[in-house]
């Protein structure tokens, strides 16, 4: 498989050797280029046709939003922003953004971003021959589906697609195997409506569906931490350890 042709895109100097120092330690990508502003990145999604681009949102004269708007449907790279403003998340999503990270930029969730475009990429041409999976049927007792807004309207996101949901902040990060989804709730607004069987609140800032856990660390000071397929890691709150230990049927330590 060819690696994954990555651009960088900062205003900031530091910020750019930062992310460039960060994909060094990741498997199977290739930087092939830098910018330090919207007009050049522009161009240089033109003239290299990157798989993915690290997009800064906030820089002079032309924004990391404005490049992504503009950019050809068919011809469009996946596209991560990467800001330290959090305001933007549901305008970055409009522009169907497969990811969102907030700086600094922890490698695993850099890393879980690369994953992700990677599968994108992989599984859209895929996706349209392949045949429907039939689904067990949900629970009425809770939501099915959550409407995300997105640009011109809402998203249906069937609640059986999300692998993982993270806070963020103010809102909550729906993680699917191809994107991620922006929605403004509350954990705890999620909780009631989301069926347990599925996914198991294992943190008060986390949700995980298990039957993805593909890997269990436990630490010397009792904790543990989930990986997910994606690469993520989730880490297990105190008052949740016993829940997951019960679901994922672990031998008590």
């Amino acid at each position: 498989m060819n690696p994954l042709r990555v651009l960088l895109v900062d205003d900031e100097p530091l910020a750019l050797d930062r992310l460039a120092a960060l994909f060094r330690q990741l498997p199977d990508v290739e930087v092939i280029g830098t910018a330090g502003d919207g007009h050049e990145a522009g161009r240089m999604i033109a003239a290299l046709r990157p798989d993915l681009v690290m997009l800064d949102i906030q820089m002079p004269e032309r924004s990391g939003l404005a490049v992504a708007a503009d950019l050809p449907l068919a011809q469009r790279p996946e596209i991560v922003f990467v800001t330290a403003f959090e305001q933007f998340a549901a305008d970055a999503f409009e522009v169907e953004a497969t990811d969102y990270l907030l700086k600094p930029v922890r490698f695993d969730r850099l890393r879980h971003a690369v994953e992700r475009a990677k599968r994108r990429r992989a599984l859209q041409d895929a996706a349209a021959a392949a045949k429907p999976v039939a689904m067990a049927p949900a629970d009425p007792a809770y939501d099915d589906a959550i409407w995300v807004q997105v640009r011109g309207g809402s998203l249906r996101v069937p609640v059986e697609r999300i692998d993982w949901i993270e806070a963020a902040r103010d809102y909550v990060m729906l993680h699917t195997e191809t994107r991620s989804h922006i929605h403004r709730a509350t954990m705890g607004a999620l909780q009631r409506r989301l069926d347990p069987a599925q996914l198991l609140r294992v943190h008060r800032s986390a949700f995980v569906r298990t039957s993805l856990v593909t890997t269990v660390r436990r630490h010397a000071n009792g904790s543990i931490t989930l990986t997910v397929r994606d690469g993520a890691n989730v880490q297990v709150g105190p008052s949740y350890v016993d829940a997951v230990v019960e679901r994922l049927k672990l031998a008590k330590v």
